[in-house]
């Protein structure tokens, strides 16, 4: 079987897989939000949190709900790390850096899991079972939160509540994230990922040295990395190691989870806003944008430039043979089309292009099909972008579920579309302006301009990824992608939640027959040219200085 056909027939696969599950979990996701009882342990959680469930909020109280629990969360992780030598199964390893510990709390809380330090050689038992994995759960399920929310507001009429964070934060977590986990951590177990407390022991003598191996409960820790779109890995070579990722079935597993919760989210907004059909218009542009950008990145790695690329079948550079280039490719556009991060390859060793799609991926704001709730949230505010463009053209008050975008909407929405590539494209400028930020560079020209770029993009959309070539362990950019973390996740979630406070307190209008169709394929058609447009104006000068320059060229 060829390279090219084995990428294709995955492709299929994982498009099959999806498919069946998107229904069930989909609608099983709507009755989770939408239902008025609570689970035992869910009553135990609430009252040990001192949290009434039942108690509605308007926007400020639950966007107080988000900040508060995320500033506790940052404290919590950092005193975590810096407490690390003194606690038990710390495997000897000292206390982190507090530079490094600020960007490792702001990266696991904000859902981005940067990671400017070697898993392996900086993390014990405790730190990465008691802190890192359950970041990984509960950031996950406050951006679902924002996006249930968000839909409660197209949903709801005449009132500004929004439901109940600490009860939408409680049922993601203990309903949705934590079931699936378990049996995804069985499936990779059965797959050979390692699941267990042992700790440093030597594996044979190399070059008069040992080679030594942590253990550690890594199957449990890379399923919601992968189902709760995280991203940090056990080992520094995240999901190319094979303890974390053995084999192309576990592979193909992997970016199943990673794309599982993003698209079936798009069903539980067509059940809650009660039309099915607005959710399939959501999924068909980020469907589009998903196949699209994974054609174009398997065309990029597979075309031949020579007798070495013949051999291997591919741009097989920084790729593992176990994967191949189809597996690698795939989990690649898969993994910054959301806000995962993980990675299977070696970003900075792509094709000149093939690093431009990653990059680009990032800064489509990754909503095709994006993070778990940031990407159904991200993509519904390019939506109404697309409605108000529409407006302009016939000149017409922009609605959209029946809820008229007026100037306060717009403002919102506007505002969130205009923080991550500000806040990517200021830092990228003040690290290349100083001198001592470029140190860490390891490639000079147009690849060591995006390996810094790639950085930013990747903080301030809580992706998490690196290029790779970049030496990020310094307090410049510890503490510099730590703010780009934090501000590109909480920022945009006041603006979702003021924007979901505004839509719930209108009446709904009705439909005329000058109303744009947002369920049928000419919106779809529209929301996808918007979402392309706008970043192709926001970030084409800095691609052209970075990926575009050294495609081009090689």
């Amino acid at each position: 079987m060829s390279p090219v056909l084995a990428g294709v027939l995955q492709l299929l696969a994982l498009i099959a897989a999806l498919a069946l599950a998107y229904r069930p979990l989909g609608d099983y996701m709507a009755r989770v939000y939408s239902s008025d009882k609570h689970l035992r342990v869910e009553k135990w959680i609430y009252k040990g949190i001192g949290a009434n469930p039942n108690t509605e909020m308007r926007w400020p109280a639950y966007l107080r709900g988000v900040l508060g629990f995320s500033a506790v969360s940052v404290l919590f992780l950092y005193l975590l790390q810096r407490l690390q030598g003194h606690l038990p199964g710390s495997l000897g390893f000292a206390a982190i850096d507090p530079d490094q510990a600020f960007n490792t709390a702001a990266s696991f809380v904000s859902n981005t899991n940067w990671q400017s330090y070697y898993g392996e050689q900086a993390m014990g038992h405790v730190v990465q079972t008691g802190g890192l994995a359950v970041q990984n759960f509960v950031s996950a399920s406050v951006g679902i939160a924002v996006a249930v929310a968000l839909v409660r507001g197209f949903a709801r009429s005449r009132t500004g509540e929004l439901g109940n964070f600490w009860s939408d934060l409680v049922r993601g977590t203990v309903r949705i994230l934590l079931p699936i986990a378990v049996i995804g951590a069985i499936v990779l177990v059965a797959c050979g990922a390692i699941q267990n407390f042992s700790g440093i022991h030597s594996v044979g003598q190399f070059m008069g040295g040992s080679q030594q191996w942590n253990g550690g409960a890594v199957a449990s820790q890379e399923v919601i990395k992968e189902l709760g779109t995280n991203g940090g890995g056990y080992f520094n070579a995240n999901s190319a190691h094979p303890f974390e990722n053995p084999g192309p079935f576990s592979n193909l597993f992997e970016i199943f989870l990673i794309l599982l919760i993003p698209f079936a989210l798009t069903r539980t907004f067509g059940r809650m806003v009660g039309s099915l059909k607005q959710g399939y218009a959501i999924l068909a542009a980020m469907v589009t944008i998903w196949v699209g950008f994974t054609a174009l990145m398997m065309w990029t790695e597979f075309h031949h430039h020579g007798p070495a690329f013949d051999i291997a079948g591919g741009a097989m550079e920084g790729k593992e043979t176990r994967f191949g280039v189809g597996g690698s490719s795939i989990f690649a556009v898969a993994t910054t089309l959301t806000s995962t991060g993980a990675v299977d390859s070696f970003h900075s060793s792509f094709t000149g292009l093939g690093g431009g799609i990653t990059l680009l991926s990032m800064q489509l704001g990754e909503i095709a099909p994006g993070g778990t709730g940031s990407g159904l949230y991200g993509m519904l505010i390019m939506a109404i972008i697309a409605v108000f463009i529409a407006g302009l053209m016939v000149g017409r008050t922009p609605e959209y579920l029946g809820k008229k975008i007026g100037t306060r909407e717009i403002k919102f929405a506007a505002c969130y579309i205009l923080i991550t590539p500000a806040l990517a494209l200021v830092f990228t400028a003040a690290a290349l302006a100083l001198p001592t930020p470029g140190n860490s560079m390891t490639n000079s020209g147009a690849h060591g301009f995006s390996e810094i770029l790639y950085a930013y993009t990747s903080g301030a959309n809580n992706n998490g990824s690196a290029f790779a070539g970049l030496n990020a362990d310094t307090q410049w950019f510890n503490s510099t992608i730590g703010l780009a973390m934090l501000l590109g996740r909480f920022l945009p979630m006041v603006f979702v939640l003021a924007l979901a406070g505004s839509l719930a307190e209108q009446k709904p209008v009705p439909a005329t027959a000058g109303t744009l169709r947002t369920e049928k394929p000419l919106f779809t058609g529209l929301l996808v040219g918007a979402i392309l447009i706008i970043t192709g104006l926001t970030y084409f000068p800095a691609l052209a200085l970075g990926p575009l320059a050294e495609g081009l060229a090689s």
